[in-house]
């Protein structure tokens, strides 16, 4: 493994992470965007899973910072607080000028890389963002936001989610008319957190290539959050991309198995919140009291998704969405953002080329959002 892990990390020196998924600037808005007390020069290790130290140590040169607000926010509340996030993001870039740069463009993001920096941009995780407006999509676009999760947990009035009851059976015409809008502005159409109904109907609709910022594959692990084979299939045709995430629930059916039932009781007692991680902490260290000690995955798991996906879609339409700083807990070695040379090298030992993992660390996802600008009207 050190032979490969030199190797490897002289490959991201030259092509860095670029990352799908970090709900950093959540975390930032626990402390009310104070970013003294968050202080992620100084480094933020017992705190979060992510700082710029960390983010260097990981090669990590590119981050799709999610602008994420939970689905308990409505209407003009959810908006309201989906542009804090951003100006969080802007906050960071003006704060620390020397480790990370504003990207709205694949050119950007590439001349960030050339400087060493860390490309900084930005996905609103959730169409309740948008007030069912097409209007406040563009404003989010003009804002910088470069893709948008259709739902986050809990269904829109236009697309169901993957955790919630269905109620369209995938899009409304409503919906079809958000991923058009998209595909017309240059915006990626991002479709983890929907429903696999909803995943067809907009594969169906959008023009331009889709991504999964942060899911696995369901053949290997059925949760609802991961893609089916024939979205996959369906996905390659496209041209996009799934960004593997690593998140241990959605990467190991032990794990899996083993949330399914805790999920289950804290829905029919109403304790399921999103935006209270503290709390899920207190459930999950509870049920274990009962249940036993809740699986761990590992970095293996995490290989196994990566090479299931890479023989269903080809090499063309992997990336890598971690979703740190979005869950509790993470797979044994892979626990913050400075271990990505770590997945990378377990790639390496099991055949996967140089070229192969430059693709997966930057060049698939930059050539989506390069076709996604070059689609736009």
């Amino acid at each position: 493994m050190a032979d490969h892990l030199r190797h490897v990390t002289d490959i991201l020196r030259r092509h860095p992470v670029l990352d799908g998924h970090n709900d950093l600037p959540w975390e930032a808005r626990r402390v009310g965007y104070d970013f003294e007390a968050l202080d992620l020069a100084a480094g933020t290790v017992g705190r979060t899973h992510t700082d710029l130290p960390r983010l260097h140590e990981g090669c990590v040169g590119g981050q799709f910072w999610s602008v994420f607000v939970p689905c308990s926010l409505k209407g003009a509340e959810a908006v309201r607080a989906t542009h804090e996030q951003i100006d969080a993001v802007e906050e960071m870039a003006r704060r620390w000028p020397g480790d990370l740069r504003l990207a709205r463009t694949t050119d950007e993001v590439t001349r960030a890389f050339d400087d060493g920096m860390v490309a900084s941009l930005l996905g609103a995780e959730g169409g309740h963002s948008i007030n069912e407006s097409l209007d406040e999509l563009r404003s989010l676009f003009e804002r910088g936001v470069r893709y948008l999760t259709l739902t986050h947990n809990s269904n829109t009035p236009w697309a169901d989610s993957a955790t919630d009851l269905p109620v369209l059976g995938g899009l409304s015409d409503f919906g079809h008319d958000v991923v058009r809008e998209m595909n017309s502005l240059g915006m990626l159409v991002d479709l983890s957190h929907v429903s696999h109904d909803t995943m067809r109907d907009a594969l169906a609709t959008t023009s331009a290539p889709a991504i999964f910022s942060h899911s696995s594959t369901y053949a290997l692990c059925d949760t609802p959050r991961n893609a089916p084979d024939d979205v996959l299939e369906t996905l390659r045709d496209n041209g996009g991309v799934l960004m593997v995430t690593l998140v241990p629930y959605f990467l190991s059916q032990a794990s899996r198995d083993w949330h399914v039932p805790l999920w289950e009781d804290m829905t029919r007692r109403g304790t399921i919140d999103d935006d209270d991680p503290a709390a899920y902490r207190a459930e999950v260290e509870s049920w274990a009291a009962s249940y036993g000690v809740r699986p761990d995955a590992t970095i293996q798991d995490a290989v196994a998704h990566f090479e299931h996906a890479r023989e269903v879609m080809g090499i063309d339409h992997l990336g890598i969405g971690g979703d740190y700083d979005g869950v509790d807990h993470l797979p044994l070695g892979l626990e913050d953002v400075s271990t990505y040379p770590l997945l990378f090298a377990a790639l390496a030992e099991r055949g996967w080329s140089d070229d192969d993992l430059a693709k997966v660390a930057n060049r698939n996802v930059l050539r989506v959002l390069r076709a996604a600008e070059d689609a736009a009207d």
